[in-house]
Formats: structure tokens, C-alpha cells, sequence
């Protein structure tokens, strides 16, 4: 049940990772939930006429996700609410190490999301904030083959250049990304300490090196 669950829960990420896209050049004012919106559409459709893609070439895929998406998420927030209360305790060393090696996790995650995309469409629900709000809660549903599936993402509105909404969580089937890792980060903090932590997340990501 758990694996089906972890599988529907990767599978979900497909439009999660499309909507991580570029928002270079867009309006500081556009309103997120249209910003998700026309993103959405537009990546979906690239990525499903993206023939290397569309062939299984997964190294193109994390390129993809590595150059569009990952900029545009608020790394740092995320990471640190992925650990909780120890990211202060963690030296400035650490906290770098921490975002690499946890970025290189989710990229190949969202790669994996990505190359799957078929038919799904993504339906926006209305959104609920205030103009003034820096912080807002975009609700969608992924349609394709199915159930529809609850995709919702955390946004925050970010000042000074390169401004605009900026992702820092994921709710997947009443599942948060960020909560999720921070349950399985805390149990290797408690036992191995930080630096056990991050040779975890390390000797990881070599393994999926060797399978790709």
C-alpha cells in the first residue's frame, strides 16, 4: 500500500514539476494562480513535443529541471524547513552541502515526474488571498487517467530583482513535500548528526547516478 501510495505520489509531481518553470520576465503583479495557470499549459505542451524527452533521454530531462525549474523555487527556504530547528545549528558548510545534495535529490525526482507527463491537464481553483498578500495557497486538481488528484503548492512573493512568486512546498494527495522529508531527515539527524545526514543524501544520489 505504502509503495503504491510513493508511486502515485512521484507520478503527481509531473505537473508539480512543470509549473517550476521560468518566470523570467513576467509581471511582478501577475497573480499566481493565472501564473500557474498559463505556465502550466504552455510547459506541458513543450514537454510532450520534446522528442528526447519523449524518448526516455532522462539526462535531458534533469537538464530541463536543473536550468528552468529549480531556479525559480525558494531552495533555501525549502531545504531549511526540510530539516526544522537543527538547520541553525548546521555551519554555513553544512548548510550549503544540505541544498546541494538535496536539490540533486528532487531534481531527479521532478526528471522522473516530468518524463511521464502523457495527458494530464490541471484544473486552478479559485484562490483565496487577499492583493496584499505575500504569501498565498494555490489549489489545483491533476486530471488525466483517473481520480483526480489534489496538487497544491505554497507561493511567496519575493522583492528586489528577479521578483515574483516563488514555490517553497508541495501538497501531493494531502501529503506536504516538505513535511514529508523533514519526518525522514530528523530520524538520521537524531541518530548520525547533521554530517550523517548529509553522507546519507550523498551516497544516495551516487546510487541513482549509477543507475541512470
Amino acid at each position: 500500500m505504502q509503495r503504491r501510495l510513493f508511486h502515485r505520489f512521484t507520478a503527481c509531481l509531473v505537473a508539480g514539476a512543470a509549473l517550476f518553470t521560468s518566470v523570467a520576465g513576467l509581471a511582478a503583479d501577475e497573480p499566481p494562480d493565472a501564473m500557474i495557470q498559463r505556465l502550466s499549459n504552455s510547459v506541458l505542451d513543450n514537454i510532450r513535443s520534446d522528442k528526447s524527452i519523449k524518448a526516455g533521454d532522462l539526462s535531458q530531462v534533469i537538464a530541463l529541471v536543473d536550468t528552468k525549474i529549480m531556479p525559480n523555487v525558494n531552495f533555501r527556504r525549502m531545504t531549511a524547513s526540510a530539516i526544522g530547528p537543527t538547520w541553525r545549528q548546521a555551519t554555513p558548510e553544512q548548510q550549503a552541502r544540505l541544498q546541494q545534495e538535496f536539490k540533486i535529490l528532487l531534481v531527479r525526482i521532478y526528471a522522473g515526474a516530468l518524463a511521464q507527463v502523457s495527458d494530464q491537464t490541471i484544473l486552478i481553483k479559485p484562490l483565496r488571498a487577499a492583493p496584499e498578500d505575500k504569501e498565498v495557497l494555490v489549489r489545483t486538481e491533476v486530471r488525466g487517467r483517473g481520480d483526480p488528484i489534489q496538487l497544491d503548492y505554497r507561493l511567496e512573493k519575493t522583492p528586489g530583482e528577479g521578483s515574483g512568486w516563488k514555490i517553497y512546498n508541495l501538497n501531493v494527495l494531502g501529503v506536504w513535500l516538505v513535511e514529508t522529508y523533514r519526518s525522514q531527515f530528523a530520524r538520521e539527524i537524531n541518530n548520525n548528526g547533521i554530517d550523517g545526514l548529509i553522507k546519507v543524501l550523498s551516497e544516495r544520489n551516487k546510487a541513482n547516478l549509477a543507475k541512470d
